[in-house]
């Protein structure tokens, strides 16, 4: 046999005794894992998703397989992502936020456990948080019913303001719910509301450079996982162009932001974790009720407040769950 011909066989056996040893073992489950950011961004939270997963009994390569799909910020990604894991058989899909909506187009049959900030009931993944019925169930956070409530923390940081600007990826299946609601909580307090749409990294420069133009009061960058893939770039976008605003997650403050406003977004994937494992373990989706992350916190980065020449109120920063100095 040929040196080049050895090489190539011995090549390919290695590729497949993977599959041949895996052939061998007792059946592992397998898990969808399916979602609309990347990898490298969401390395933490699928981290709490196996946590909350070991809670239930369940380690990776140990007695179940997570096959890992990412959408890396492209939505329209997702239904050929989710169709595929539906080709492999997955025992049950986990989906973030915008994943969750592609899932439930792809089966009616495999169970989807999800971790999002959309209402479930009123987006139609469910019939109610007690039952919801069908295949899906999982862990919901207040990310968009506190919406109002940033844009309410924006303007008392700078009342004299009279105009604000909100920033939502127009590609996210809440985006609408999001525009309404925040347009009415500004029709509330008397402010113009400049809606601006971002979906791609390029839109983001065009953007800031227009809210110059505007010289809005403040910016309220809405939840989406595009954003939280993005999060040290809007930081220091928002800094360069001396722009206050809050987000819905520590890690923006953390990055340099000003402000953020939020329920524990890991809550969510620690609890859908644990669901997953339920679920191989026998249970139905169906008798699952909707779990709901209902803790808020405010965090205030004070360095960047100076840095933007900002003095906060004594009452907002009374409220703060955390000050970074």
């Amino acid at each position: 046999m040929k040196r080049r011909e050895f090489i190539t066989l011995l090549g390919g056996a290695a590729a497949a005794w993977p599959l041949a040893a895996r052939a061998q073992q007792p059946a592992m489950p397998i898990i969808g894992f399916l979602n609309g950011a990347s990898s490298w961004e969401y390395a933490r939270l699928a981290a709490v998703f196996r946590q909350g997963l070991a809670e239930a009994g369940y380690v990776e390569g140990r007695n179940v397989f997570i096959e890992y799909r990412w959408a890396e910020g492209h939505y329209d990604r997702l239904p050929s992502l989710a169709a595929d894991l539906v080709r492999r058989q997955v025992a049950v899909i986990f989906a973030n936020g915008p994943a969750v909506v592609a899932a439930k187009a792809a089966t009616t049959t495999i169970p989807i456990v999800f971790a999002t900030a959309l209402d479930p009931v009123g987006s139609g993944l469910v019939a109610s948080l007690s039952r919801p019925g069908g295949n899906l169930t999982g862990a919901t956070s207040l990310l968009d019913e506190v919406g109002p409530k940033r844009l309410g923390l924006m303007y008392e940081l700078s009342p004299a303001a009279t105009a604000f600007a909100v920033l939502i990826n127009p590609t996210f299946p809440s985006a609408e719910t999001q525009s309404r609601d925040l347009a009415a909580a500004a029709h509330t307090l008397g402010l113009q509301l400049h809606v601006i749409h971002a979906a791609t990294e390029r839109d983001l420069d065009t953007v800031f450079a227009g809210l110059v133009r505007l010289r809005p009061g403040g910016l309220v960058i809405c939840p989406d996982p595009f954003f939280s893939t993005r999060i040290e770039q809007l930081a220091t976008l928002t800094l360069r162009h001396t722009l206050p605003a809050i987000y819905q997650s520590r890690e923006f403050v953390a990055a340099g932001g000003l402000m953020s406003y939020g329920a524990g977004v890991p809550d969510t994937y620690r609890q859908a974790g644990i669901y997953v494992g339920r679920i191989l373990k026998g249970e139905k989706a169906a008798g699952l009720p909707v779990q709901q992350v209902t803790k808020v916190e405010l965090v205030i980065n004070m360095k960047t407040a100076k840095a933007l020449g900002l003095t906060f109120p004594i009452t907002l920063l009374g409220r703060a769950d955390e000050v970074v100095e």
